[in-house]
């Protein structure tokens, strides 16, 4: 496997659908669940361009929908690595609506996606190292080490709770 180190930009992903009937509620607004599905989606093919290797989704971390998109409006996801780790990476994916007839973009969602590389056999492995060139690159894998303890705090919380329950 190459692990030559890469940058963010070599991962950046963008997707475009129209949204229509079918994957709208009763309101008439793309449903939550297949916004889900399209971020894991975008997620995933940065990630791919970034570790050319196969992977798994392991979290989601600060997903939001700021805003409905109406059948008819494009809904456009873009994504890019934000962190790599030792055998995970993070990728920051952003959502907008784009009116169909007159072009105004809206943020609708903003989700961080980790996703863990994985060989054929399901073993974990390596993944290249990210470049970081700014003080913004660098602010920004900050972040993502922050929003990583934290998860691993509430997994390793979450995971005495059950042996405690278990035990019971």
């Amino acid at each position: 496997m190459d692990l030559t180190p890469k940058r963010a930009s070599e991962s950046a992903t963008e997707m475009v659908q129209v949204v229509l009937p079918n994957d709208a509620n009763a309101l008439g607004f793309i449903l939550g669940g297949t916004v889900m599905h399209l971020i894991d989606i975008a997620g995933a093919i940065a990630g791919h361009r970034h570790t050319r290797s196969l992977l798994v989704t392991a979290a989601v971390d600060e997903l939001q929908f700021l805003h409905p998109i109406k059948v008819g409006d494009l809904i456009i996801l873009t994504s890019r690595v934000t962190c790599a780790f030792t055998t995970s990476i993070e990728v920051e994916v952003l959502v907008h609506s784009e009116a169909t007839l007159t072009g105004e973009r809206l943020l609708t969602s903003r989700a961080f996606l980790t996703f863990v590389a994985v060989g054929g056999d399901g073993t974990r492995q390596r993944v290249p190292p990210l470049v970081i060139d700014t003080e913004q690159d660098r602010q920004v894998a900050e972040e993502a080490h922050a929003r990583r303890a934290h998860r691993l705090a509430r997994k390793a919380a979450t995971s005495a709770r059950s042996r405690t329950a278990a035990s019971a």
